[in-house]
C-alpha cells in the first residue's frame, strides 16, 4: 500500500463522510428516546433575537431552489457572540424545519427547502468555510463567523 494514499484522499470528503455519521447516528438516537409526538418537528420561532441577531438575518442570503439541485441551495448568516447557529438560523428563517431540540436538533428544512431522503440529501453547516464538527444547537458563533448552511448529497 502507498503511504501517500490516505494523503491524496481529500480532507473534506472525510470531514463530510464523518459528519453524515454523526447526524445519521444522532437521529437514530433521537427516534428511539425522544418522548414528543412525531407531528412535533418545526422550530419554534420564538427564539429572543437582539439587534445584532436581527441584523444578520436580514443580511441572510439564500439562493432560489427553483431547479431542485442540492449544489445550488444555501443560506450565509455572520455569526453573534454567544449566540448558536441553530438560534441565528431560526432568526434568519423562522420557517426553517428542525427535528428535536438544543444540542439534539437536526436541520431538515431551510428557506422552503427540505432536504429530500430519496435523493440522498442533508443540510450541512460550515463556518468560516469548514464543515461543522457539531450540531448547530450546540455551535456557539462568534461575531464575524461566517455560518453557511448548503444542501448536499451522500
Amino acid at each position: 500500500m502507498n503511504p501517500q494514499t490516505l494523503r491524496a484522499t481529500p480532507a473534506r470528503s472525510l470531514t463530510a463522510l464523518t459528519s453524515l455519521l454523526l447526524a445519521v447516528g444522532l437521529l437514530a438516537g433521537c427516534a428511539q428516546g425522544e418522548d414528543t409526538p412525531a407531528a412535533d418537528t418545526t422550530a419554534s420561532s420564538t427564539v429572543a433575537a437582539d439587534d445584532d441577531a436581527s441584523e444578520s438575518a436580514d443580511d441572510a442570503t439564500s439562493d432560489d431552489a427553483t431547479d431542485g439541485s442540492a449544489d445550488d441551495v444555501e443560506l450565509t448568516y455572520e455569526g453573534v457572540a454567544g449566540k448558536t447557529a441553530l438560534e441565528l438560523l431560526v432568526a434568519a428563517d423562522p420557517t426553517a424545519v428542525v427535528q428535536g431540540e438544543g444540542e439534539n436538533a437536526f436541520v431538515t428544512g431551510i428557506d422552503g427547502r427540505e432536504a429530500q431522503d430519496s435523493a440522498k440529501e442533508f443540510w450541512a453547516l460550515y463556518v468560516n468555510g469548514e464543515m461543522a464538527q457539531v450540531g448547530a444547537g450546540s455551535l456557539v458563533t462568534e461575531t464575524g463567523d461566517e455560518i453557511t448552511w448548503k444542501l448536499e448529497t451522500y
